[in-house]
């Protein structure tokens, strides 16, 4: 069942979708916006056993902020023995994960679609 996003801030939106909570990442994410989403990114992975999909494509500039709020959020899930998946689809937004390697520990998927049914990795 697809419930309407929960907008938490102008920048991030929740749903819930097929057992994973999705968190839809709007705008510019710099430093600014990190600030107002990182509380409420935190509340979601410190979750034990969280499904996560972090969902970027409304994303319109991220910088080092953005690879920041993701990577804590990869850790934190990990921690708890959760799961995250990244949506990413931007050009721009794919050439900085490919550059700085995030896109190696965190192989984005084009669509929420192929994020949702993607086979478990151990």
């Amino acid at each position: 069942m697809r419930e309407e996003p929960t907008p938490l801030s102008r920048h991030l939106r929740v749903r819930q979708e097929h057992g994973h909570t999705v968190l839809e990442l709007r705008g510019e994410i710099d430093i600014a916006s990190a600030a107002e989403i990182s509380p409420l990114l935190d509340r979601v992975t410190g979750r034990e056993r969280v499904h996560l999909v972090l969902d970027l494509r409304p994303v319109e500039f991220f910088d080092c902020s953005g690879l920041r709020l993701v990577s804590r959020a990869r850790r934190r899930v990990l921690e708890r023995g959760g799961r995250l998946r990244l949506v990413c689809a931007h050009p721009l937004t794919l050439r900085v994960l490919t550059v700085t390697g995030l896109s190696r520990v965190l192989p984005p998927h084009p669509t929420l679609e192929s994020a949702l049914r993607a086979p478990e990795t151990p």
